[in-house]
């Protein structure tokens, strides 16, 4: 009997539920500072994880998730930028 991959689990800063880490979305802080969204779940730099809902970033956002950790504040258009790449990642 083959031995059952383990499948890496993250929890969704929003909602705060452990899913499949290939369901969420990745949020980075590069090592220059820079947050982007990473759909691959490749690039450098310090993650954290969002399900692909609104619901689940407005969530975050209320609750300064991202804030806290990326241990820096977060300016309100790197927000809108967030929700802009989300839906157009759907």
């Amino acid at each position: 009997m083959p031995a059952q991959k383990k499948i890496p689990m993250r929890q969704c800063l929003g909602c705060r539920e452990m899913k499949p880490k290939r369901e969420l979305i990745r949020v980075v802080r590069s090592p220059e500072g820079e947050i982007s969204l990473d759909f691959r779940g490749k690039a450098n730099g310090r993650g954290a994880y969002l399900c692909p809902n609104g619901e689940c970033l407005k969530k975050a956002v209320k609750s300064r998730a991202l804030e806290r950790a990326f241990s820096t504040a977060i300016p309100a258009e790197i927000y809108d930028r967030l929700r802009e790449e989300m839906e157009r990642g759907e």
